[in-house]
């Protein structure tokens, strides 16, 4: 599934973020920027635990931010941790379309041009994949009609069936697919 946003293709794929050659793949994280499970711990132990280390250095963080850190043995360049998650490790749509901002706006300021998103808050969260899709695919298409945009890629790549069906079936219908 693509869409296209002025400048931007936004595509829905299945897959493994951890293989993804872009210039930034989004961690879902927590707000202590520690990489225990989910994705952050994939993206722990096949990019290395140089990511975690950069990332603690930068923690705590508030729900909904986000910071940048290397890559390390990954195919992205980046990795930006957007801290979908509190301590009590629970999801909203709130804090998932905060989070996803969040990540835009510091893909902007370091004028990444590709970006991929795993479905946030689906996994340890516990949030269902379809209300994440609604928040996030909702997020980046205002972000990329609301002005100039660094970004000519955003990809969410999700690992389950469920969550790939969530997001395709969210970006028909805000995208206007019939």
């Amino acid at each position: 599934m693509k869409l296209k946003v002025k400048q931007a293709s936004v595509l829905v794929e299945r897959g493994d973020i951890t293989d993804w050659e872009v210039d930034a793949i989004v961690n879902a994280a927590n707000s202590t920027l520690a990489m225990g499970t989910g994705v952050a711990a994939a993206i722990k132990r096949k990019g290395g635990v140089i990511i975690e280390e950069d990332a603690m250095r930068q923690g705590p963080i508030e729900v909904g931010e986000a910071v940048l850190t290397t890559a390390a043995n990954l195919p992205a360049t980046h990795v930006i941790h957007a801290a979908a998650l509190g301590p009590d490790l629970k999801a909203d749509a709130t804090k998932i379309g905060a989070a996803t901002k969040s990540a835009l706006q510091l893909a902007e300021k370091h004028r990444i041009t590709s970006i991929a998103f795993p479905a946030l808050g689906t996994g340890v969260g516990g949030f269902p994949p379809a209300k994440a899709a609604d928040a996030m695919v909702t997020t980046v298409l205002d972000h990329l009609k609301g002005g100039t945009s660094s970004l000519k890629r955003v990809v969410f790549v999700l690992y389950q069936d469920e969550a790939y069906k969530a997001f395709t079936d969210v970006l028909k219908h805000l995208g206007g697919v019939q």
